[in-house]
């Protein structure tokens, strides 16, 4: 989503560490190129004018235009002023402090994916703060709306409120919370209607539920892909029913992303949390800092950290970790680990979590950054029988032929599979061998090819 303006941001911040020294003319010019970048990403024109002035008044002081490397004191003044513009640095969590049933009222207009994140919500409630929560529909309006609730909650593991045929929303809104006490229930979550555009009975039907359950959330979901018109959609709903906060789905588009730096300068409302996908578990806290980070090339580690810790089965990671160093690792555990890989997303949204990774990924381009290598290698891996697995030095072929007919692919692809996999398990061995002291004492020369065990370059010569 903010590929361009990553590109352009960066090509600015560049060119300026390039110089030598700084002038007020060399910054008026980037500040041009910052104007003109943030403007094609679809960011609304007072939050460019205000992001603008505050990096030109921190552009032009003594202490960067005299500063041995401006271009990196620019880039820290940029990078404080998208932290601003985004909401500040920090997530702001769900507020639950209430007494319980919590209520959480999910508002917004029809096809933004308010039904999808209320069960989104209602898992990440669920599993990660154990809270018990009922999912309740008062969408009336859209067909089926309430039986798409009903199985977003089995899948979720969380109870939705039974379905009565022609109850209205305060009605519904009133039997959920009702229930809600009665059984126990730490959070109820209450799906509203939503139009195809913003009308007068639409919020009033929202401010009667409001008025009625008294939420510690309002919740607006607004569909990132619409641009602007996210922006001018929270603030109309901002000031008919107050919002407490704003989540933004479809975060993995490719729309621009002026909706996400223009939505808390425009309407006052944070952006809480953001989903990116279909799957009920595509939902994240939003860092300013780290989107800020991201649009830079500065990349975003805690992020990836945290997306590894909620993805990983670190029980079949230590296994394999320990197949490794004991230089044991088959084709097996070769493909459990091109499935712990593939939880993590897609390769490029990795290396854009990376520092510095994002102008790699450019130079590489996205077609060689899918994981249709990957898939290619499980297909060859499934062809093979278990002893072949175990110990591919046995493939010879016509080994080769059944296994490339039988995955569909060709003997070439069978045997850059086994090169590789053979370069990986000779590095495993040797790594074994040195130890960790020998590993730190030889570096990393002693792992290529002719360097195993022997101090300096291959064969043993000296570095330089």
């Amino acid at each position: 989503m903010f590929e361009s303006l990553s590109g352009r941001l960066s090509g600015v911040i560049d060119g300026l560490g390039k110089r030598g020294a700084l002038s007020e003319a060399d910054v008026a010019e980037a500040m041009r190129e910052v104007r003109l970048a943030m403007l094609d990403a679809d960011v609304a024109l007072p939050v460019v004018k205000d992001f603008v002035n505050k990096v030109r008044e921190g552009a032009v002081g003594h202490e960067v235009l005299d500063s041995i490397s401006p271009g990196q004191a620019v880039a820290k003044i940029v990078n404080d002023a998208l932290i601003d513009a985004l909401g500040g640095a920090g997530a702001v969590p769900l507020n639950l402090n209430a007494v319980p049933p919590a209520p959480i009222l999910m508002v917004g207009l029809q096809g933004s994916g308010k039904t999808t994140t209320s069960g989104k919500i209602a898992l990440r409630l669920a599993t990660r703060e154990k809270k018990k929560v009922l999912l309740a529909s008062l969408d009336t309006q859209r067909p089926a709306a309430q039986l798409q609730l009903q199985q977003l909650a089995e899948r979720a593991g969380v109870m939705s409120l039974p379905i009565v045929a022609g109850q209205a929303p305060l009605e519904i809104a009133a039997r959920a919370m009702d229930t809600g006490r009665r059984e126990g229930f730490d959070v109820v979550i209450l799906d509203t209607a939503g139009r195809l555009s913003i009308d007068e009975a639409l919020m009033e039907e929202v401010r009667q539920i409001r008025a009625a359950t008294s939420p510690v959330e309002t919740l607006l979901v607004v569909d990132a892909m619409t641009g602007q018109d996210a922006v001018n959609t929270a603030k109309i709903f901002n000031e008919a029913v107050g919002v407490t906060g704003v989540v933004m789905t479809r975060m993995d588009g490719d729309a621009r992303g002026g909706a996400a730096l223009s939505m808390r300068a425009i309407t006052g409302a944070p952006i809480k949390l953001t989903g990116s996908g279909e799957k009920l578990d595509a939902l994240e806290e939003f860092h300013p800092e780290r989107v800020a980070g991201r649009i830079l090339g500065l990349g975003d580690i805690a992020g990836l950290v945290e997306k590894a810790a909620d993805t990983l089965d670190h029980e079949e990671g230590e296994r394999l970790a320990k197949k490794m160093m004991a230089g044991k690792f088959d084709l097996d555990d070769y493909v459990s680990q091109i499935k712990q890989i593939k939880k993590m997303g897609s390769i490029s949204g990795i290396l854009g979590m990376l520092p510095g990774m994002g102008k790699l990924k450019d130079a590489i381009g996205d077609k060689d950054l899918d994981t249709t290598i990957f898939k290619r290698h499980e297909a060859i891996i499934s062809s093979m029988t278990k002893a072949e697995r175990k110990t591919p030095d046995i493939i010879k072929a016509s080994r080769k032929k059944r296994i490339a007919a039988g995955s569909g692919t060709t003997v070439q692809d069978v045997n850059k599979l086994l090169k590789q996999f053979d370069d990986m398990s000779t590095m495993m061995k040797r790594i074994n061998k040195l130890g960790m002291k020998g590993l730190m004492r030889q570096g990393l020369s002693a792992l290529m090819p002719g360097g195993a065990g022997r101090p300096g370059g291959p064969g043993g010569r000296p570095f330089g």
